[in-house]
């Protein structure tokens, strides 16, 4: 595990020492809890932010590529793969 340091506000620290007093375990512990079922919940939002980022800079490089550099090329539609990894080799 890793150590991090929080700061919570006092009403948050109370509740949270009370729900860790009812529950016998520690606050650390509701923490993780609850740090899990928020990346569980939110996850596939992140995943398709990344995507989309990744989406984003394609397309910013083949926007930067020359259009010399497809110009006269009659098999983009099947070949594009191999196209879009010459450009992000570049």
């Amino acid at each position: 595990m890793i150590r991090m340091s929080i700061q919570f506000t006092e009403e948050q620290i109370k509740l949270l020492k009370t729900i860790a007093k009812a529950r016998k375990t520690s606050v650390a512990n509701l923490v993780r809890e609850s740090v899990t079922l928020f990346l569980n919940n939110n996850s596939d939002e992140a995943i398709r932010e990344v995507k989309r980022q990744q989406v984003l800079e394609g397309l910013k490089k083949i926007k930067e590529m020359k259009y010399r550099d497809i110009e006269g090329k009659t098999d983009l539609s099947t070949n594009h793969d191999e196209y879009l990894a010459e450009i992000y080799a570049s």
